[in-house]
């Protein structure tokens, strides 16, 4: 692409963009994170191989990589390890459109924790990210994903899961900037016992928004899902929770849990919080649910009456609130590093 080439994403060709008209899309305003223009198109480049894959998806917004010719990296894990693989993004170029490819492979009985930042001090950029699992046979990834953007600036993540027979794949997500985030999981489990946990924490602030749109489809039996959200949400910041899970005729003996929990912290914020299932079996445990409340205002009196500042107390109970995803991060170094993470360390 030459230099001080003007382009907006909608004109990218033979991509279908979803719009209000799509079910997962109804109460999401793409348009946000179309309308930009860029002054050019970078590719984010990581130190590892890559090879010619193409991510096996329905979802029309992986395309938008491979229209601006992205390579796919991959990282492949043949041996576990305690010490957890550190990947971090740094945005650092104003009016750019960055992009990302990455292809992560688990190989049997490997266990592994992998930990990604993606951080910008940019202003008016956009990156388009994909992420592919796949977890061969006992596996285990613990994956935790940190988001920290401005508010200038927008993100897409895609993430596609494939898992193998008894594999497993624990993801924590974290969302702490100003930006706009539009997050999307699909997952197919074909594979017995194959086990997937998505936990995510989002605290939003000013005008941030963020959207996380999650499909999942148990195909085999014995299969486990368990996705958890928590919601944080300060002055007119909004976010949307869309969580499908379909259990076929072979899922039997299939676990299928959702959840969304959010904490308005202003009456301008906003939540879209839309649990589903669709089941076709009976021999299977599934529930899902969603709360959306404010701090209680019992135990902050509480506290208070203990000599607690109010303030103090307040954030001493959104802090427990937010804790629930912080510890479900398995390996303690990785956790560590998540609670410690400061913006300035990397901008």
């Amino acid at each position: 692409m030459k230099k001080g080439l003007k382009m907006k994403l909608i004109d990218l060709k033979n991509i279908d963009f979803p719009t209000k008209k799509d079910e997962d899309f109804r109460k999401i305003d793409i348009s946000k994170l179309l309308e930009n223009e860029y002054n050019k198109v970078k590719e984010y480049k990581l130190d590892f191989n890559t090879i010619d894959k193409s991510f096996q998806t329905e979802n029309e917004l992986v395309k938008i990589n491979k229209q601006l010719e992205s390579k796919t990296y991959e990282l492949k894990i043949i041996k576990s390890q305690e010490e957890p693989i550190v990947i971090v993004h740094t945005l650092k170029e104003d009016n750019t459109l960055y992009t990302n490819d990455l292809h992560i492979t688990v190989e049997k009985g490997i266990e592994v924790s992998i930990v990604e930042f993606f951080v910008s001090s940019c202003k008016n950029s956009f990156y388009s990210i994909n992420r592919d699992f796949h977890i061969k046979d006992n596996g285990v990834l613990n994956y935790i994903k940190y988001q920290d953007i401005n508010e200038t600036n927008n993100m897409i993540c895609n993430t596609i899961i494939d898992l193998e027979e008894e594999a497993t794949i624990n993801s924590s997500a974290f969302e702490m900037g100003d930006g706009i985030n539009l997050n999307i999981y699909d997952t197919n489990l074909d594979k017995k016992g194959s086990s997937l946990n998505l936990y995510g924490l989002v605290s939003l602030k000013d005008k941030a928004n963020s959207s996380t749109i999650f499909n999942t489809t148990h195909n085999e039996q014995e299969t486990y899902s368990d996705i958890k959200y928590k919601h944080s949400l300060r002055d007119s910041s909004k976010a949307v929770y869309e969580a499908k899970s379909k259990v076929n005729e072979k899922g039997i003996k299939t676990k299928v849990f959702q959840s969304s929990d959010t904490i308005l912290l202003s009456d301008e914020a906003t939540i879209f919080a839309k649990p589903h299932l669709e089941i076709s079996i009976d021999e299977l445990e599934a529930s899902h649910a969603a709360t959306t409340g404010s701090l209680d205002k019992n135990q902050l009196h509480y506290l208070q009456t203990r000599g607690i500042p109010k303030n103090e107390a307040f954030e001493i109970l959104l802090k427990a609130f937010e804790n629930e995803i912080f510890d479900t991060i398995t390996n303690q170094k990785a956790k560590e590093l998540v609670k410690d993470f400061k913006r300035g360390d990397y901008v």
